[in-house]
């Protein structure tokens, strides 16, 4: 037998290495080093930096609200929904254009109003449109919002604007469950997931076609200064940090956003804690099976997340094209987003809030520290890399073992 060579049967046992300590070490000399590299970069001038923490925060607002529709639809059906980009989209374009326009086809109107109701009445099964009780109340429901929807004047255009758009969010988010989502179910979760996939591209195709590809403001805070407010809230920290000369300015619009922002998710959790409908998506969304067969309608359960995932999308791309922009790049918040997602949990509600806050925060130093859009295009995934590294199922997320 060559010398070379090892008896059959024999194993080369090698040592094993304990890499915990290494990859410990290595991330906190990794800090120190970025640390030190970051005081070089600040420098003696931190005002700008200090601007760029709260404009952060307050960006983080919005991609708060985001990331709690997206882990909605989680919840509810273990997808990642990647349309929630376009359906932002859509739903604010349908805003300002109720916003800008007084005058309306009413059969158009009417049609839309009497679809929506149709289908939100039969939610669960189709047979609940002949019961007297509930036609009777979707009828009346339905002559007060076409009523709402197109009422003239511009003193009634935001009621009209918002009437609008929860309508056609509604009408969205129960079409997607019941024409896109429903069929598909029993299916792999990587086929719902290319099913949001080709509706993000179906929505996006849509709105190039339908409304302007260039970027639009919809007007909903220009005019803060007519309700008292100044154009700039002034923050004094000249106590705090002796190196900033004068007051911190900052803008009225981005405050009110961010204010409406975190107003809507408390509205939102108080909905999901403490009300019936609330209760019951949390009860479906641990297990569909046991929560059917306690009497629970499971599908109208699912079609109630999928209308509140969509007004979450509308809320938070009327609140983004306020206070910035309404265009072609709004899709892209959603990516921009999910590692926020990820950061919280892709279960934790609450971890939501504060993983929209991080990226925020992340996103405009990186524009601030490398004067570029590399914050924007760089630091959420690589925020996204460390958390998937270290803390998999996020600050906040729940750990799940599986017995076989």
């Amino acid at each position: 037998m060559a010398a070379n060579t090892l008896p059959q049967g024999r194993k080369i046992k090698l040592p094993s290495i304990n890499w915990k300590p290494i990859s410990r070490w290595a991330t906190i000399i990794g800090a120190i080093i970025f640390v030190m590299w970051l005081g070089d970069r600040i420098g003696d001038n931190p005002r700008n930096y200090a601007v760029v923490t709260i404009n952060g925060i307050l960006i983080g607002g919005i991609y708060a609200i985001i990331a709690v529709g997206i882990v909605m639809i989680n919840k509810a059906s273990g997808v990642f929904n990647f349309a929630h980009g376009a359906m932002m989209l859509v739903t604010a374009w349908f805003f300002l254009s109720f916003y800008n326009t007084d005058q309306f086809d009413m059969v158009a109107v009417i049609g839309l109003v009497a679809v929506t109701i149709g289908l939100f009445i039969t939610m669960s099964d189709w047979r609940d449109i002949t019961k007297p009780r509930r036609l009777i109340i979707g009828a009346v429901a339905g002559v007060i919002i076409v009523l709402l929807m197109t009422i003239q004047g511009n003193d009634w255009r935001l009621i009209r604007a918002i009437i609008g758009a929860m309508v056609v969010a509604t009408l969205l988010g129960l079409c997607i469950e019941r024409f896109a989502i429903r069929p598909l179910m029993g299916q792999p979760v990587f086929t719902m997931i290319l099913m949001t996939l080709a509706l993000d591209r179906i929505f996006v195709g849509l709105t190039n076609f339908f409304f302007p590809s260039i970027d639009s403001a919809i007007p909903i805070f220009s005019n803060l200064t007519d309700l008292g407010l100044p154009r700039n809230f002034e923050i004094d920290v000249i106590n705090v940090i002796p190196q900033i000369e004068r007051a911190l300015r900052i803008p009225s619009d981005s405050v009110v956003v961010f204010l409406l922002a975190t107003a809507a998710f408390i509205a939102f959790i108080l909905f999901f804690q403490y009300t019936n409908v609330g209760l019951s998506m949390r009860a479906t969304a641990e297990n569909q099976v046991l929560a059917q067969s306690v009497g629970l309608r499971v599908r109208a359960i699912l079609a109630a997340a999928w209308i509140a995932a969509t007004l979450l999308a509308m809320v938070a791309g009327v609140l983004f094209g306020g206070g910035n922009s309404l265009g072609p790049t709004m899709p892209g918040l959603a990516l921009i987003v999910f590692p926020a997602v990820l950061l919280g949990g892709i279960e934790s509600i609450g971890g939501a809030f504060v993983g929209g806050i991080v990226i925020g925060l992340g996103q405009t130093w990186g524009d601030q520290l490398f004067q570029s859009e590399a914050g924007t295009q760089l630091v959420p995934y690589v925020i996204l890399m460390i958390v998937l590294i270290f803390k998999p199922d996020g600050l906040f997320g729940q750990k799940r073992i599986e017995r076989i």
